[in-house]
């Protein structure tokens, strides 16, 4: 009787732990792990060093030395460094980079980020039963860091695809990568935050997460408790070049119609609204009638774009584009991009307190340098000061070509310290083109429109600093 009870104590103590896990709702990865790691691959890439054989002091070239006392002494040099490695003319293959990926087809198609195969000359793709093959850059897109690679295969393991939409912040989610070149390394954490805006990263809304990843797992995917795959892993937030849990996932929406397009079309084409927008903050929104900070407001158009050709104005703020809500203004750009070129979008804006439909024909977005070029682009000088403690005056040809306005606006030449305008964060050199939702033309525009404020209220007020145009809140006291 005592071992019985002895027995049934030890078989409870056992159950414990699995017991009190799944009581607090803890999840068990191993499945997961077990089913879904065959699809995960290691990559890595070298790249080839020189030309024209082993590198010398500056100034020498092969060819000048070559049959003389000098061009034996490296030679013989280079040779003992190498145990017999370069000769002249020859290229040395080192290493470059490793990095993560997975199979997203059969017949060997694989997904990855560009930074990973970035320069290459030969790419390596290793599997889970540990072949190693060589890979075919089928296609890069360095705005989104996504490359296709292609190895030769049949029958292989295929990740199941997901959607990064139905993910929720907190969530749980797990990466497997080969962190330092450790193969199919797995780790877990929770969904930070979704649609996050990276710097030189407009058009992709990251999933931030604070799963460990490391050098390594770049590439590699992300996956929710289902196994389906959410996200490609990307990028980390760094000091040290280590993890400090700030990790950083395109969704596989994203990554997906990026690789569908470099397989079929060997580019991509992304949707192009022409606009120039910021954040809405309280005191704009305040300004704008509106109940709370959302949406992007349109601080410029771009000439020649789709949105110059539509009925979008300046001072718009975008809450919805085809349908879906336009939280913040990095919201919008993923989901324009997206859109197929050449075809209709549907927006509602606020304007002037009204919601308005409007509908658009979407661009393709140009290149970096051409899109930089395109957002970039009396004259008696006559000072006047202005119940909100700021001087303007007449812009002059100089001023309006290093400014990029050709017409319209007025200069600040001088901010009174503490008045309504140094509050609002006008600076002297700011070019004012609005005040609410009236255009300033003049010196006498401008003097007219800020007599004419109610006290007591917020007001926008569009001005031109530097290449951008920005809304500064101007509140006025009672």
């Amino acid at each position: 009787m005592i071992r019985f009870c002895i027995a049934t104590l030890l078989l409870s103590l056992s159950l414990i732990g699995p017991l009190h896990a799944r009581a607090l709702g803890l999840p068990d990865f191993t499945e997961l792990v077990e089913t879904n790691h065959p699809v995960v691959v290691n990559i890595s890439t070298t790249r080839a060093r020189g030309n024209g054989g082993p590198e010398l002091p500056p100034g020498i070239e092969w060819p000048d030395i070559e049959g003389t006392p000098f061009g034996e002494l490296f030679r013989k040099f280079f040779e003992e460094q190498e145990r017999g490695g370069d000769n002249p003319g020859s290229r040395r293959e080192e290493p470059s980079s490793l990095g993560s990926g997975f199979i997203i087809s059969k017949d060997g198609y694989i997904l990855t980020n560009n930074h990973v195969v970035e320069g290459a000359d030969k790419v390596f793709v290793r599997l889970h039963d540990r072949r190693q093959m060589p890979a075919t850059v089928v296609g890069t897109d360095e705005r989104s860091d996504v490359a296709v690679l292609k190895i030769e295969g049949e029958d292989l393991p295929v990740a199941k695809i997901g959607a990064s939409k139905t993910l929720k912040v907190g969530e749980w989610v797990l990466a497997i990568g080969s962190p330092f070149g450790f193969d199919h390394s797995v780790t877990a954490g929770i969904v930070s935050a979704k649609g996050r805006s990276l710097p030189r990263e407009n058009y992709t809304p990251f999933i931030q997460t604070d799963v460990a990843i490391n050098p390594g797992n770049s590439g590699g995917p992300l996956f929710d408790l289902e196994g389906n795959v959410v996200g490609v892993n990307s990028q980390i937030y760094s000091r040290s070049g280590g993890f400090m849990g700030l990790s950083f996932a395109i969704p596989i929406e994203v990554a997906m119609n990026v690789a569908n397009q470099l397989r079929e079309n060997g580019r991509v084409s992304r949707g192009w609204l022409g606009v120039v927008i910021q954040e809405v903050t309280r005191e704009l929104a305040e300004s704008f009638g509106m109940e709370r900070a959302t949406g992007a407001l349109v601080s410029q158009i771009v000439a020649d774009s789709p949105a110059s050709n539509s009925e979008i104005q300046v001072g718009d703020v975008i809450i919805e584009f085809n349908g879906d809500p336009v939280p913040t203004s990095s919201s919008l750009p993923p989901l324009v991009g997206l859109v197929v070129a050449g075809t209709d979008a549907e927006l509602l804006v606020l304007r002037n307190g009204e919601r308005k439909t409007l509908i658009v024909n979407i661009g393709e977005l140009p290149g970096q340098e051409e899109l930089a070029e395109a957002t970039g682009r009396s004259n008696t000088v006559q000072p006047a000061a202005s119940r909100i403690g700021a001087v303007v005056a007449s812009p002059d040809e100089a001023q309006r070509e290093a400014a990029g306005v050709p017409e319209g606006g007025v200069i600040v030449t001088e901010i009174k310290q503490d008045g309504l305008a140094d509050q609002a964060g006008v600076m002297p050199g700011d070019m004012v083109l609005m005040i609410g939702s009236d255009k300033v033309d003049t010196v006498d525009d401008f003097q007219r429109l800020v007599e004419d404020l109610p006290a007591g209220t917020s007001v926008a007020m569009l001005v031109h600093r530097g290449s951008s145009p920005i809304f500064l809140p101007l509140r006025l006291p009672e």
